[in-house]
């Protein structure tokens, strides 16, 4: 752990809302689907799971169930394993790359080739020298590979870093907030700032009875009631990401207050142009 001495414990938060969108915004992009139908895979959650769990290589269901944590693992059975009796993981590794290239391009337009592109990815490789694998099995995966030449996909990977690091730990705070998978999903769209309740249910694959069984739960522990989120619940949810942030605040330690004051700057510009050149949609996330 890196001293956090003269450093704002807010920046780190700041830090992964402006870098991550610029990972995630591939998984709303036409071209993901593109690319990785072109080596056989289904379009749509077949090629989410392939495409994020490839790292890792050939899993089974059990272990991208474990790992992505809120999805139906009915689901994910659904098309994991079979996606590998398709394409290989080193297939959709490649085509996966040649999707972030390509709707990047599309959604940065000029910005794709700015220099402030190629500052970002250095300064990102810089901050993923800091992470490390111990209790992050996604991040493993992703760590593995090797940092892209290209300054546009190498900021595309050092997000994927930093977004994969964090969602492991973050997944280690929701197991001992005891939250299971679909709890951690309802609560988090109850507070506004995630997933609306169709999209969640509707992109995790989980059934209304099931969605009613988990908010029956929640209620009984006092966590949400028929207006949502209780005070109670309100709490948990800023306390999970008060220590998610703790567990991933060693890059943006090890980087230094200005430098990831630059990341964010950065960040948050690219991530604006990702979102007013329609990256993710309507009515997909809250506020």
């Amino acid at each position: 752990m890196v001293s956090a001495d003269h450093f704002d414990p807010a920046l780190v938060g700041r830090a992964h809302r402006a870098i991550d969108p610029l990972h995630s915004q591939l998984y709303f992009a036409p071209e993901h689907d593109e690319h990785l139908s072109a080596i056989g895979l289904r379009p749509g959650r077949m090629s989410y799971f392939a495409g994020r769990a490839a790292p890792m290589g050939a899993v089974g269901a059990g272990v991208v169930t474990a790992t992505f944590y809120n999805f139906s693992p009915s689901l994910v059975a659904h098309m994991i394993p079979r996606a590998w009796t398709l394409a290989s993981p080193e297939q959709v590794l490649a085509a996966r790359l040649d999707a972030a290239r390509a709707s990047l391009t599309r959604l940065l337009g000029e910005a794709a080739a700015a220099p402030e592109v190629a500052e970002l990815a250095g300064l990102l490789q810089e901050a993923c020298a800091a992470l490390t694998t111990e209790g992050r099995p996604l991040f493993a995966g992703h760590a593995d590979l090797p940092w892209p030449e290209e300054p546009l996909l190498a900021v595309w990977h050092g997000a994927s870093l930093l977004r994969e690091h964090r969602g492991d730990g973050h997944v280690a705070v929701l197991l001992h907030a005891g939250l299971t998978g679909l709890e951690a999903l309802i609560t988090h769209s109850a507070t506004g700032r995630g997933f609306t309740e169709p999209a969640a249910k509707a992109t995790r694959g989980w059934k209304d009875e099931e969605w009613a069984a988990a908010c029956a739960a929640l209620a009984d522990r006092g966590l949400l009631d028929d207006a949502g989120l209780t005070a109670e619940g309100e709490e948990l949810r800023a306390r999970i990401e008060v220590q998610t942030d703790a567990l991933a605040a060693d890059p943006w330690l090890f980087l230094g207050a200005e430098k990831t004051a630059r990341v964010v700057e950065l960040g948050k510009g690219f991530s604006r142009r990702l979102a007013e050149a329609g990256a993710f949609g309507q009515g997909i996330f809250g506020r």
